[in-house]
């Protein structure tokens, strides 16, 4: 994006489908966070003979990621922009909270600047009131918030790209497909397509549907 001089505010935008599909409803940060921080985690299974201390590290899984933001609200107006504090907490519990129309959080798309664009859910966060009127109206607050990755299933499938055959593969079927023609791309070896058949309670292997997923089971060795 060209610089225009102008400030861009980090934004959160809140579908209602997994996709992120159509028009999102949105929340603009008041203040962009001064640090923003993403963890991620591998999963392992410690694998050791009985009566050892130590062992490989077998791989299980990369966990899904982590992303912590905190936004800082002002009311008082130091800054010639001054906010409405509780307006601006609800409408980040409404973005980003339960929502009973899908019975569920909604599914988020967090962008700012060069960042990466991922799709996130809330994972926690906790609001920190700093100042108060003399009435007890809020002028300040903090919310920390921590987000967690999370794809659609075509999504996921296509970022994780596992090709060996000591996986079990879910593979979605695209018109054309044929189990084993599928069968050599991800075993090198066609006639497994019977096995594969068996896996997924095909009737009838010959004619696949569009769309349907298979799940293609770790060779035996």
């Amino acid at each position: 994006m060209a610089d225009t001089g102008e400030l861009e505010r980090l934004v959160i935008q809140a579908y209602d489908e997994p996709e992120c599909n159509g028009t999102p409803t949105e929340f603009h940060a008041y203040v962009n966070p001064a640090e923003v921080t993403h963890s991620y985690e591998m999963e392992y299974s410690a694998a050791s003979g009985q009566g050892t201390t130590a062992g490989r590290m077998d791989f299980n899984r990369v966990k899904p990621g982590d992303l912590t933001l905190a936004f800082f609200i002002d009311g008082t107006g130091a800054n010639g922009r001054p906010a409405d504090v509780q307006k601006q907490v609800a409408d980040f519990k409404d973005i980003t909270g339960y929502y009973g129309e899908i019975h569920r959080t909604r599914y988020l798309r967090i962008g700012w600047g060069t960042l990466q664009v991922k799709r996130w859910v809330l994972k926690s966060a906790s609001i920190a009131y700093k100042l108060f009127r003399h009435d007890g109206v809020p002028l300040r607050a903090l919310i920390s918030a921590t987000f967690i990755e999370t794809y659609d299933d075509t999504t996921r499938l296509a970022l994780e790209g596992n090709t060996s055959a000591d996986l079990t593969h879910l593979r979605l079927v695209k018109a054309g497909d044929t189990l084993p023609g599928l069968c050599e791309l991800v075993y090198g070896e066609p006639r497994m397509c019977v096995e594969v058949a068996r896996a997924n309670a095909l009737d009838d292997f010959r004619r696949l549907e569009p769309g349907m997923q298979l799940r293609f089971p770790p060779l035996t060795r």
